[in-house]
């Protein structure tokens, strides 16, 4: 994922005629390394981070092809193509998953539990189609339970299409309620009580533009999932200490990769669409702190002294470096009392 991100950066850079000085996958000491014409390609021995090392990128220079030279708007795209690439990559996999799928469940309801409470005029009926929950937009059957339990605290108010009318219906006491449930298990059919909300959902046929969108709403879930879990860590919901960094992120891929080749491949796209957005982030040292700079440098038309930028980025990477070793203490810590 870090080299699809930096490739990013590097074919803008080169399609817009900025000297690469290095290419490097890694970080710390250069394990291998080749000079081919102006860049330096190079691994580094630490397997995690890399960069694209383009002249003048963070200091001034003059040079033929520096990148503080180009203009803005070329300077924005080569800064947001590490992401775009991140983001496509992430949409590309969810393509391939999506392809297979003959039905998949709408968020359209097709009947309800016996003792269901919440079903009359002011509340849900077949036939509602579920568009929003608390102003969330629901795009897919999962983003259901997802928002459901977000706000299980509260009454829902949950919009629906109803007879070809949108209609707003004002707090739902939705709670979820104990049902009896077959499951399947090695020694057979058994019933088990299970917390369900005591909806059923209708199935369709996956056309060609379903899976489409699918893909589609699956990479917007996957963004809106930043902004969640951003929010929950501001709010206090989360802590800093259910942060994961490369160890706790390789340590899931590898219980997903045990259950299915599909979990795995979707979790691979939920990083990959999470470091696009992240990136994009307006944190100092990450490209979104750049772009920072350079929307002042666009309102005010002229650039932000470099050196003063240059202590921001700075102070902003011993903050992640810092932070990349409480989360990395935490992953092993977590691994170890496994």
């Amino acid at each position: 994922m870090i080299f699809v991100h930096e490739l990013g950066h590097f074919i803008a850079a080169r399609i817009f005629h900025v000297k690469v000085n290095e290419f490097a996958i890694g970080m710390g000491p250069a394990i291998i390394k080749k000079q081919r014409g102006e860049t330096r390609y190079s691994l580094r021995i630490l397997p995690f981070g890399g960069f694209c090392a383009m002249e003048g990128e963070d200091e001034e220079s003059s040079a033929e092809g520096a990148f503080g030279t180009k203009p803005v708007w070329q300077r924005i795209i080569i800064l947001i193509s590490g992401a775009f690439m991140n983001f496509v990559s992430g949409l590309l996999i969810l393509l391939i998953l999506m392809m297979p799928i003959e039905q998949y469940t709408t968020t359209e309801i097709s009947a309800f539990s016996e003792g269901f409470p919440y079903r009359g005029e002011n509340m849900l009926l077949e036939n509602d189609k579920i568009l929003e929950i608390n102003g969330s937009s629901i795009y897919l059957f999962s983003d259901i339970s997802m928002f459901l339990g977000l706000d299980s605290n509260r009454p829902y108010d949950i919009l629906v299409k109803r007879d070809g009318r949108e209609l707003l219906l004002e707090e739902v006491p939705l709670k979820p309620q104990e049902y009896l449930t077959e499951i399947q298990t090695e020694q057979g059919t058994e019933v088990v009580p299970i917390m369900r909300y005591g909806m059923e959902f209708k199935t369709k046929d996956a056309g060609f533009f379903d899976k489409l969108r699918l893909a589609w709403f699956n990479a917007i879930d996957f963004m809106r999932l930043v902004r969640i879990s951003v929010v929950q860590l501001f709010s206090g919901e989360a802590a800093l200490s259910d942060l994961s960094g490369p160890i706790g992120i390789t340590s899931v891929l590898t219980e997903t990769a045990k259950a299915s080749m599909y979990s795995m491949w979707m979790f691979v796209s939920l990083i990959a669409i999470n470091l696009a957005v992240l990136n994009l982030m307006p944190l100092p040292a990450l490209d979104g702190g750049r772009l920072v700079f350079l929307l002042i440098e666009m309102i005010r038309g002229k650039p932000v002294n470099p050196k003063y930028e240059g202590f921001v980025h700075l102070v902003g990477l011993a903050v992640f470096m810092l932070l990349m070793i409480y989360v990395g203490y935490n992953d092993i810590a977590r691994l170890i009392s496994r």
